[in-house]
């Protein structure tokens, strides 16, 4: 059996966590894996903690990554970082702001498609044209060319 990889994606409410992780679910979905995802702490409303996870491999039985076993923890705001830490496992990935250029954002409502597309660049196998097609077909038309924009700064990081 394949391994499960599983990532986390923590910030706070109205960043836009759960679109995240419903994009990212998506396309690997489409790309053939076993996914589940669930959200796992906090409120969805404005300033809240909110934390959802993404599982995947061949066989994924729980929506819930067990503690400490993040492979990826994507954090859409520096408050975040310590308080979901532990969730990552020895040798993973962290993923923060600072690691994406900010100062380039469109609209900070757009933070958590550049974080994405940070994520997206972990994952060479998964073309861009999948991520881009699952973009559109999730997200406002009117906003499309916008977060492809902020997608591909994040993924060049």
């Amino acid at each position: 059996m394949e391994r499960v990889t599983n990532i986390t994606v923590s910030g706070l409410g109205g960043q836009g966590v759960l679109k995240v992780t419903d994009i990212l679910a998506e396309v690997l979905f489409r790309t053939g894996f076993d996914v589940k995802k669930s959200e796992v702490h906090g409120m969805s409303q404005r300033g809240g903690s909110v934390s959802s996870e993404v599982r995947f491999g061949s066989d994924v039985a729980s929506p819930m990554v067990p503690e400490g076993e993040s492979d990826f923890l994507v954090v859409l705001d520096p408050t975040q970082i310590e308080v979901n830490l532990h969730k990552l496992k020895r040798g993973g990935v962290l993923i923060i702001t600072d690691d994406v250029p900010t100062a380039k954002l469109k609209s900070p409502k757009m933070l958590n498609i550049m974080m994405l597309g940070a994520l997206s660049a972990k994952f060479p196998n998964i073309g861009e044209e999948l991520w881009l097609t699952v973009l559109k077909d999730l997200l406002p038309e009117k906003f499309y060319e916008m977060n492809v924009e902020m997608f591909r700064l994040g993924r060049q990081q």
